[in-house]
């Protein structure tokens, strides 16, 4: 099943990436933050989202582990 039709896959794609683009950004900001706009302007308001927001991200990361492991 793809993970767009599937609403826990769809979620942990998202907290992926945004976990993802954090991290690639605190190792190479110049790599995310030349492209703020246009479709790779998507990775560069996911590593913010990740900066700003980094408590509620990680708290969904768990949450998303918990469900996982419980499955």
């Amino acid at each position: 099943m793809s993970a767009l039709f599937n609403f826990q896959s769809l979620l942990l794609v998202i907290l992926l990436l945004i976990c993802t683009c954090t991290y690639v950004r605190a190792v190479a900001p110049r790599l995310i933050d030349r492209n703020k706009e246009g479709f790779l302007g998507l990775f560069w308001m996911s590593a913010r989202i990740g900066e700003r927001l980094s408590p509620y991200v990680a708290m969904a990361c768990i949450a998303m582990a918990v469900t996982l492991l419980v499955q």
